[in-house]
């Protein structure tokens, strides 16, 4: 069997990450019953390369193919979907999930809370101001993509709230009180629902209004603290129950005979590393070109200041 690496950001929360692009992929391989070993990238809190999955030479990163779930499906590694794909709820079903409580998340991780769990997540682990920076960044980001401006951000915050609180009222409908969403097996649905649900309970503060439309379905929340106890209370070392009906679908292959890059080309993985080293220079860069500004700033401030002579009208030779 391969040897197989997830990089993720780092964990909190009780979480073994609280990144809502990390912890699905953390799930939907637990699920699967593939073992990997967990890695963390503490210093690029705005790649959108993270998480990926890493093998040998081959590398499955989140900004290709739609995701890194839909990259282990389409590459052959795992698919945990393919007997779901002809039932009729399964497209609207996920369309509301991976959208709608998608944008409710974000929302409440960078705009409608203080932006504490989102720091806690993203930059607490980088110097001020590259976190302070970074953090203003993703809040200008995160608006811009749900088109939230000063005129419309009431009726937005409303919008965004009333999508999520249907989104929760179709899952809970959907789930009654079986194991798993559909047909008592996991898929990714599952995935990247119980890492929504668990990182707004635990991730977000008790004021969250997502938190307490979240609240009003105990079915959805005994779902999440159940699987959350079968898979991570329960420890690492603790193996995952085998819910593959169809082996040949599910179980863990070698990926494509395209595997392996060209000898005179470079690897993925080594132009990560390029890309990473640069990266962090410019981080560097940043971090003294701030501090010039701040301590030029400073010196001007300082400048402006008259000194006054207290000693006028003293005779030191009296």
């Amino acid at each position: 069997m391969e040897d197989y690496s997830l990089v993720v950001r780092k964990p909190c929360f009780g979480l073994p990450t609280a990144c809502p692009s990390c912890l699905p992929v953390y799930f939907y391989l637990k699920f699967a019953g593939i073992p990997f070993k967990l890695d963390y990238n503490l210093t690029y809190p705005d790649s959108d390369k993270i998480p990926y999955v890493e093998s040998g030479e081959y590398v499955a990163y989140n900004n290709e193919k739609g995701g890194v779930i839909e990259t282990l499906k389409e590459d052959g590694i795992v698919d945990l979907d393919t007997e779901f794909h002809s039932v009729p709820e399964w497209i609207p079903m996920n369309a509301m999930v991976n959208s709608w409580l998608a944008d409710a998340i974000k929302y409440e991780l960078w705009v409608g809370t203080d932006g504490t769990s989102a720091q806690s997540i993203y930059c607490s682990d980088l110097p001020w101001p590259i976190g302070k920076i970074l953090f203003l960044k993703q809040v200008y980001n995160v608006k811009k993509q749900l088109g939230i401006t000063k005129d419309n951000a009431e009726e937005m915050e409303e919008q965004i709230y009333k999508k999520a609180s249907i989104a929760f009222g179709a899952l809970s409908s959907r789930l009654v009180d079986q194991m798993f969403l559909y047909e008592n097996r996991p898929s990714s649905l599952d995935a990247v629902f119980l890492s929504q649900a668990l990182i707004t309970l635990q991730a977000l503060p008790e004021t969250s209004i997502l938190r307490s439309k979240l609240l009003e379905h105990e079915n959805l929340v005994g779902y999440a603290n159940r699987t959350k106890m079968s898979l991570l209370d329960a420890g690492a070392s603790s193996s995952v129950p085998n819910f593959h009906a169809d082996p040949s679908s599910s179980a863990p292959r070698k990926g494509p005979s395209n595997w392996r890059s060209k000898p005179n080309t470079k690897t993925k993985r080594e132009k990560t590393k390029e890309e990473d080293f640069k990266r962090r220079a410019k981080y560097v860069f940043i971090a003294q070109l701030v501090s010039v500004v701040l301590f030029v700033t400073l010196m001007d401030q300082t400048d402006g200041f008259e000194v006054e002579d207290d000693d006028e009208g003293f005779d030191y030779n009296e």
